[in-house]
């Protein structure tokens, strides 16, 4: 749990935040990373967008002195982990992830340490901590790519998210020791809702994350990662869809094709769970404060820093 950047009531915010913030971009020779899950307005002023490895090659090969990153904690780590002599900042720290949070380090190396020669295959959505504690990290982008590469007599552990693993098993054939964890966003989605709305659209393909329960992937037309959703909307011939992913993926949708409809996939209750209330933590007044006062920013210790960024220059290596 990370202490939440408040917002001052003293604290005087200009009235274009837009043009503030990129007058602080030159100052500070600054590069904003963002997320396709952040609010509209944070996505629209960003320089580069995408998912976890999307935007970790980008934070690898930035010559920006300070990274901004407009996402969750672990992605924060991540671009920090790449860049260890760059300042990075997070908008706010409270941003967090429910999934990394399901994978406490002294538990996970309880449990590693039951598998000895279990090769560690972790999901970029977890701690530093975790990551130093891996073989290799994978994205769900490219988690297929990897586990494929591995020799078939190597046993595996995957972690920490669960639907993920269990999907990666399916389309490699591989067993893997899968620790628990899963996404509280991804989580959410009512199958029975989603069947419901492909009756009421037969036309509309459903389209999923792979972190989305098996009850959910069952139905979709399509799974893929952020990226691969939007990517596939643009070249599909079907003009609806319904998305079973955190729904701020629908403002990069509705501008790749706006002539398409996209329905977002419902959750269980009648509240916005699939948002991630996460995610929604940072805020365009954020985003300029902590450019502003060069704060919260992101540290690591040494030891963790460098044994976690053997297994992401793997990651990157085997996804080239």
């Amino acid at each position: 749990m990370f202490a939440s950047t408040l917002i001052s009531p003293k604290t005087a915010l200009p009235d274009d935040l837009f043009g503030a913030i990129a007058d602080l971009k030159r100052e500070l020779n600054a590069v904003i990373l963002a997320h396709y899950y952040q609010d509209a307005d944070i996505q629209d002023i960003a320089d580069y967008l995408g998912d976890s490895l999307a935007l970790s090659q980008q934070a690898a090969k930035t010559d920006a002195d300070v990274i901004v990153f407009a996402g969750v904690h672990f992605m924060a780590e991540t671009a920090k982990i790449l860049n260890p002599n760059k300042l990075v900042l997070l908008p706010d720290l409270a941003a967090g992830c429910s999934l990394a949070d399901s994978c406490p380090p002294d538990e996970f190396a309880a449990f590693r340490a039951k598998y000895p020669d279990h090769l560690v295959i972790s999901y970029i959505n977890c701690t530093a901590a975790i990551k130093a504690m891996s073989d290799i990290i994978c994205t769900s982008a490219n988690a297929v790519k990897i586990v494929q590469q591995i020799p078939a007599d190597q046993p595996i552990i995957f972690a920490p998210d669960r639907n993920l693993g269990k999907y990666v098993m399916a389309q490699t054939g591989r067993d893997m020791v899968l620790w628990q964890g899963s996404c509280m966003v991804h989580e959410t989605f009512s199958e029975k809702k989603l069947v419901q709305l492909q009756i009421q659209y037969p036309d509309a393909e459903a389209i999923a994350h792979p972190e989305c329960e098996p009850s959910i992937l069952r139905h979709a037309n399509y799974i893929g990662s952020t990226t691969a959703l939007l990517n596939y909307i643009q070249h599909s011939q079907s003009q609806s869809f319904i998305v079973a992913t955190e729904p701020g993926i629908i403002h990069q949708m509705e501008k790749a094709a706006p002539h398409k409809r996209f329905i977002p996939s419902p959750p269980l209750s009648n509240c916005a769970c699939n948002e991630c209330p996460h995610m929604r933590l940072n805020t365009l007044e954020k985003l300029y404060l902590c450019m502003k006062h060069r704060t919260p920013e992101i540290t690591l210790p040494d030891a963790v820093q460098q044994a976690a960024l053997k297994p992401m220059q793997r990651m990157l290596a085997m996804s080239a």
